[in-house]
């Protein structure tokens, strides 16, 4: 089993390649709906991941105890097989910087999970972290008005649902899969989603038919690959390595800082970007700051201040 360890460099840079990757991804799945429907979005994105991935699950499944593949199949329908298609299903009816903003709710979750059904132990400046990066994004979410989000809310309720679902994915990934490196946990993961995915792209959906449309759902296909190939299958390989290396909780962080990139590329596409937005970006990097910040901090501060109290009393 590996040890826990305090994020590094290394690991934040992770985060960041993450932050980027991910932050990306909501553009990608826009572009893809201008083609696709959002149920061939989600098998489409599965089923490239699959793709990619099980030229490397040949000789690690051998590895996995048969005990062990129920969580496996756990973390592939909660982690990787819906929320795909919530996504895409939501983001017919929201913009993209917006689901990238509700996204940012998961490691509020991830805590919640974790302490609830999971045994997590925390700190309380760890939930304070949580809680400021949340009213960083909910504030967000506010300036970054649009009159969908009023008339879609059902719609990012699913997002919010989403989130739920990534929550216990990370959990579950921490504690029962935590002896397996990144690239066996993903890939024995993406076999077991993967060919239902499959199987439900060209017998449950007009995939092969959208694609005789003409070139334009080439296109759209070209984003859904960009996104399963970087957005899903080498990202989870970095993200479930974050998760062995550190916590659930700091891995689930990114979301954090995932609106920074979705609305940029919102700006790109058109939509508005007022100077409001940075105030609330702060304040989400703060409470990354905050949620992630190692215990030793709280004993400096403990000692200062006795230090103090002594220097006043003349010890």
């Amino acid at each position: 089993m590996q040890e826990e360890t305090k994020p590094g460099l290394s690991e934040w840079m992770a985060l960041v390649l993450l932050m980027l990757i991910w932050g990306s991804s909501f553009i990608l799945i826009k572009r893809g709906l201008v083609s696709f429907s959002s149920m061939e979005l989600g098998a489409l994105r599965i089923s490239i991941s699959f793709a990619v991935l099980v030229p490397f699950v040949f000789k690690r499944i051998k590895k996995v105890p048969l005990h062990k593949l129920k969580y496996f199949a756990l973390a592939g329908v909660v982690g990787n097989g819906i929320p795909p298609f919530l996504f895409a299903i939501a983001q017919t009816r929201i913009d993209s910087y917006l689901a990238g903003v509700l996204n940012s709710l998961t490691p509020l979750f991830t805590l919640l999970a974790g302490v609830l059904f999971f045994g997590t132990k925390t700190r309380w400046l760890n939930v304070l972290g949580v809680i400021v990066g949340l009213v960083g994004a909910v504030g967000l979410l506010t300036a970054v008005h649009n009159p969908s989000l009023g008339n879609g809310a059902l719609y990012g309720l699913i997002v919010v649902a989403a989130t739920i679902f990534y929550a216990f994915n990370m959990n579950i990934i921490k504690k029962f899969l935590v002896g397996f490196d990144a690239l066996t946990i993903t890939s024995v993961v993406f076999t077991i989603i993967g060919i239902p995915a499959v199987i439900y792209l060209f017998a449950g959906t007009g995939f092969v038919e959208t694609m005789a449309a003409g070139p334009k759902s080439w296109e759209s296909l070209g984003y859904i690959a960009i996104l399963a190939v970087f957005g899903t299958a080498i990202s989870m390989v970095v993200h479930n390595w974050l998760i062995r290396r550190t916590s659930a909780l700091f891995a689930s962080t990114v979301t954090y800082m995932m609106p920074i990139v979705s609305i940029f590329w919102g700006f790109i596409d058109g939509e508005a970007f007022l100077v409001i937005y940075l105030l609330w970006i702060a304040l989400i990097l703060a409470g990354v700051y905050m949620a992630n910040r190692p215990s030793g901090l709280l004993k400096k501060l403990k000692s200062r201040v006795q230090a103090k109290r002594r220097e006043k009393i003349g010890v």
